[in-house]
């Protein structure tokens, strides 16, 4: 069976940037499922496993616009240290959820100084292209509970 639309799939991935660093892996002998065509996952690697079957292996460069979009600027901002009360160590790399002018968004501590800190809107991989080694593990076809929900359930997937 083929990795089509409405079909459920799991894969073995490592996810590294352009300098080969390894960013993130699916855990040994736990395969990240997903629901084909539901948008689970990015759309750059959802097109690349389009019509592949159980056993392919191949590598894959996923754009930034088609990963985690561009980093926008306008998402970087100064705020004063005393927005984060009752927060006794800021770091760089910590992430609070703020409110945005769209609702709540991640923010991720890029600098700390005495009286300000600087944070960042833009998801941690936004404006890097993502280099992914896959394996497929499975394909079948989704349940309807799966196709309903828009995920996949049962093991490796969401459990109600």
């Amino acid at each position: 069976m083929q990795i089509a639309e409405d079909t459920f799939a799991s894969i073995h991935y490592t996810l590294t940037n352009a300098a080969g660093t390894v960013i993130d892996a699916s855990p040994t002998g736990q395969p990240l499922t997903y629901l084909h065509g539901a948008g689970n996952i990015v759309p750059g690697l959802e097109q690349a496993l389009e019509g592949r079957s159980a056993g392919d292996r191949f590598n894959v460069a996923v754009a930034p616009e088609e990963g985690y979009g561009q980093s926008h600027p306008q998402l970087i901002q100064v705020v004063p240290r005393a927005a984060f009360q009752g927060v006794d160590t800021l770091e760089p790399g910590m992430q609070f959820e703020a409110q945005g002018g769209q609702g709540p968004m991640l923010v991720t501590v890029t600098k700390v100084d005495a009286d300000e800190v600087t944070v960042d809107g833009n998801h941690p991989l936004a404006g890097e292209t993502l280099h992914f080694a896959i394996e497929v593990a499975d394909v079948r076809t989704a349940t309807e509970e799966e196709l309903e929900h828009g995920h996949v359930h049962g093991a490796g997937g969401h459990h109600h």
